[in-house]
């Protein structure tokens, strides 16, 4: 009875206290249906509620490996299994239903494999051993889909499903986070109709004022948790909700419907997790934790990223300190999904109010010195603002056509990814980044799109050959982040929902001291990301105490007075900790 009364009191804010009711007995119908099927594990030891040091996610594309002859998803999880078993616990699968655009993002078909890349059997082959990531894109779906084809025709089902605008309406206020028509204008039976569109033509908003796209979305969440989901990944979520005359992003109502998501899942699977992704100022990004308890378990970082390169770019991780320094979780049972590079580009968006825009633009400058490119987004004002860095995280930090060697930035780029991995939170990494790929300019050339600079398909037989191959760019990275996350797991330190300070260390040094939250042996993270040597001037005993002390990444020792003086060479990363007994 709680849990219904949570739901009637989300459903009376979104749609008042007369239709709740009704809107509420169709939920009842659906838990009633779907409750034999959800309640157990949706993975490999899913029925831990909260995650630990031992968890990592892979984020990936169902496609990112091929093989002739072979579905895409079967060829992935041949390679997972084999290399990535003990690394990562989870696989965010990026959108593999029927899609028409945006490499998955406009999707026509919510409870579809698409069959080019295999079906549900290899989708299962993969819950057998990890934890899997679906994709909730329910903010918007394909001008292809049946739903949308419904509308066109008029047909009476879908005549309310989508955002019809009237001539004149004012969306002055609308907050646009690309610079492309809010409206896309189409022909229909009923008449031509300007119907919105948040992110392309192709990629039509739902109009979550009817009660009846919210049960379908509902509906749509519990069908992933039947497949296996342990996560559902709240894609654009900030913009679900619309309302003329106000900004249409991160409205009471959107939070409303976050919270009634949880309230479900916590119904009937709560096992599964919540993670939404709001590429926004870090305020605006953290209040999707609600109060720790009813809204995300874990939401997107989305800060780190352009800190962390801003850091490497200057010398200086004093921005990059004073911001983790602030950083803070508000439960036990919420943390942040830490991540540098992804299949999207790096935000600039939650460095905004951080960063200044005069930092911002020397950024954007460097990266398209590195060969990336930079996406803008229109301003109120008529002006425009670069929001997102579309370039590979290693080329973002190493300038491929530079004179620097290889060995500088296979370093630099270990050290942004020690930093990572030392954060609070449950660390997520792109598969481009393990693998040590470069950009790929020619993908953008092929499909119009910058994002597409960081999302190149690779033949398993040309990675495996990489990867077997001693000192290939693939081999060295991969084989240094996979003892970075080996070590991570190792260390109950690295607990998700430790506690974490900021350890003053100097400009070029980023020292973050953790802790689990639950009692055990602290670790000192120290990160270099200068290009000359630091010493690192802290007192250790004052933090780790007593005990011989090693380097948790090489298992070195550490001969150091009372107070430190540790050499760091550049872009060196320590993970100091006593030694383990």
């Amino acid at each position: 009875m709680a849990n219904r009364a949570m739901f009637l009191h989300h459903l009376s804010a979104l749609y008042g206290a007369d239709r709740a009711e009704a809107v509420c007995r169709r939920l009842d119908a659906l838990l009633d249906r779907d409750r034999p099927a959800l309640s157990g594990p949706a993975g490999p030891d899913a029925a831990r509620a909260l995650w630990t040091a031992r968890d990592a996610i892979l984020i990936t594309y169902a496609d990112g490996v091929r093989e002739p002859g072979v579905p895409p998803l079967r060829s992935l999880a041949g390679f997972c299994r084999e290399h990535l078993q003990g690394l990562v616990s989870g696989i965010h699968l990026l959108p593999f239903y029927p899609s028409t655009s945006d490499d998955g993002f406009s999707v026509s078909d919510y409870r579809a494999v698409d069959p080019a890349l295999g079906d549900w059997d290899d989708v299962a082959q993969l819950v057998r051993h990890f934890r899997l990531m679906f994709d909730a894109v329910i903010n918007h779906v394909s001008a292809g889909s049946a739903w949308f084809q419904g509308f066109l025709c008029d047909d009476p089902r879908y005549r309310d499903w989508f955002i019809v605008v009237p001539p004149g309406t004012d969306l002055s206020a609308v907050v646009r986070p690309r610079a492309l028509p809010l409206l896309t204008t189409f022909s229909t039976t009923a008449g031509d109709r300007a119907v919105w569109t948040t992110f392309s033509t192709d990629q039509v908003d739902l109009n979550y004022q009817n009660p009846e796209v919210l049960v379908e979305a509902v509906e749509t969440v519990l069908f992933y948790i039947a497949r296996g989901a342990s996560y559902i990944r709240l894609d654009a979520v900030a913009y679900l909700w619309k309302k003329f005359g106000t900004p249409c992003i991160h409205l009471p109502q959107t939070h409303h419907i976050v919270q009634l998501l949880r309230a479900v899942l916590d119904a009937v699977a709560p096992q599964v997790s919540l993670i939404t992704e709001t590429n926004v100022p870090h305020w605006d990004n953290i209040s999707y934790f609600g109060d720790g308890t009813d809204e995300a378990q874990a939401v997107y970082n989305f800060p780190l990223a352009p800190l962390v390169l801003h850091a490497f770019h200057t010398g200086s991780a004093a921005a990059l300190s004073r911001w983790a320094a602030a950083l803070h979780l508000p439960s036990p049972g919420a943390t942040f999904l830490n991540f540098l590079a992804s299949h999207d580009g790096i935000g600039l968006n939650p460095a905004r109010g951080i960063l200044s825009e005069a930092e911002i633009g020397a950024m954007a400058a460097r990266i398209v010195d590195h060969g990336g490119l930079v996406s803008y987004k229109n301003n109120p004002d008529g002006s425009r603002s670069p929001y997102e860095l579309n370039v590979n995280y290693l080329d973002a930090l190493s300038d491929a056509q530079g004179s620097e060697g290889l060995d500088v930035q296979v370093d630099r780029f270990i050290a942004a990814h020690a930093i990572m991995l030392a954060f609070a939170g449950l660390p997520g990494i792109y598969f481009h980044s393990l693998l040590g790929s470069r950009g790929w300019p020619t993908g953008v050339t092929l499909t119009g799109r910058n994002r597409s600079i960081n999302r190149q398909k690779l033949l398993r037989a040309d990675l495996e050959a990489e990867l077997a191959r001693p000192a290939s760019l693939r081999q060295r990275v991969f084989r240094r982040l996979a003892q970075l996350l080996r070590v991570r797991a190792a260390h109950p330190a690295f607990d998700p929902y430790g506690s974490q300070c900021v350890v003053p260390c100097g400009e070029p040094m980023l020292a973050l001291r953790r802790e689990p939250w639950q009692g055990g042996e602290p670790v000192l993270c120290l990160h270099n990301v200068s290009p000359a040597p630091q010493e690192a001037e802290v007192d250790l005993r004052s933090h780790l105490g007593n005990g011989e002390l090693v380097d948790w990444i090489t298992g070195a020792s550490l001969a150091t007075g009372h107070r430190g003086g540790l050499l760091l060479p550049p872009y060196g990363a320590l993970w100091v900790g006593r030694k383990p007994q």
